[in-house]
């Protein structure tokens, strides 16, 4: 089989981004009740970073890496969490297809909404900007200087994985979906997360209980569409991403959480901790 170089690149990184796109219809909530969701999960000074791992015929190669970072700042009169995302190709695997992709979001402290959200990405040579703003009381939001209406309590592709953070999982019972929406690239997706239960989890840097959830997938290039990715969450009140697994067009993802700092609770989910 012909693996196709960009198809591979993409994957590595866009992959854990991936489970921001995440939109939801109608479920077990109802939409109103995410717009008082409450922010009890992470808070300013948090930072994760996590390793890309792609696999080809049973091998696994360290690809790259993601960063998160959040912040306090005062955007436009409100209060804001700015959270930053950046995905980097590992240097040993820059000569295949070098990878430089910064999102950010600025995501209101008291109704927990993207105020702004901010795109740069640069892949092997091409490079895509975006700034998209929000306005809630409308329901509209402007991107490329058009203007285009959302429903209410819209989050975009990075605010999507804090919004979940916040999801009370024990109101749950395996197999409920939970909605939201998301606005990206000049769309809003209707779709929804699954969740699974509760299981015990092997990372690499220990073992954990977690919740298992899994998002459904807009189908694209490299992904299917439907619940082919897997996400392993901290059971405890962080919630933090410990694994992210799915397959691709041509073998398969793996994302770990390998460094933290700043968490806003006690780590509670750890069984064990690897040496």
């Amino acid at each position: 089989m012909k693996v196709h170089k960009t198809g591979i690149r993409s994957a590595l990184l866009k992959s854990f981004f991936c489970l921001l796109i995440t939109g939801f219809a109608q479920g077990a909530y109802a939409q109103n009740d995410f717009c008082t969701t409450k922010n009890t999960s992470f808070t300013e000074g948090e930072k994760l970073t996590f390793k890309v791992f792609y696999n080809l015929n049973f091998v696994w190669i360290n690809a790259g890496n993601a960063y998160f970072t959040t912040t306090s700042e005062d955007l436009n009169g409100h209060k804001v969490y700015h959270i930053t995302g950046d995905g980097k190709t590992a240097r040993s695997y820059e000569w295949f297809y070098k990878v430089n992709d910064r999102y950010e979001t600025f995501v209101d402290k008291e109704t927990m909404l993207p105020q702004r959200f901010l795109r740069d990405v640069s892949e092997g040579g091409i490079k895509i900007k975006q700034d998209v703003a929000f306005d809630h009381k409308k329901g509209k939001v402007t991107s490329a200087k058009k203007v285009y209406d959302i429903p209410k309590c819209t989050q975009d592709v990075l605010s999507t994985i804090y919004f979940a953070r916040n999801i009370d999982y024990s109101k749950f019972k395996p197999g409920d979906k939970i909605p939201f929406s998301m606005f990206l690239d000049d769309k809003v997706y209707n779709l929804y997360i699954k969740y699974v239960g509760k299981e015990e989890i092997k990372t690499k840097i220990g073992t954990f209980k977690s919740i298992k959830i899994v998002p459904l997938l807009i189908e694209g290039t490299i992904f299917d569409g439907g619940e082919k990715m897997t996400v392993w969450v901290s059971d405890d009140p962080n919630h933090v991403p410990l694994r992210i697994n799915s397959p691709i067009l041509v073998g398969s993802i793996k994302v770990d959480l390998v460094e933290y700092s700043g968490l806003r609770n006690a780590f509670s989910s750890v069984i064990k901790w690897d040496k």
